[in-house]
């Protein structure tokens, strides 16, 4: 019996440990979800879109 039951109880702790680890890894990256903050400080006269051009036109 113990031949059996060892590895069983074995196997199970160690899908618990790795299945507890998956669901906290996908939680963590899953909560990394926000945008950066744009840079709107252009000068509007000198600028299309907000996207200053350098050099001639």
């Amino acid at each position: 019996m113990a031949k059996f039951l060892v590895p069983g109880v074995a196997s199970a702790v160690i899908g618990a440990v790795v299945g507890v680890g998956a669901v906290l890894g996908v939680t963590a990256a899953a909560q990394d979800n926000t945008l950066p903050d744009i840079d709107r400080s252009g000068n509007a006269n000198s600028s299309i879109l907000n996207q200053v051009e350098y050099g001639s036109r």
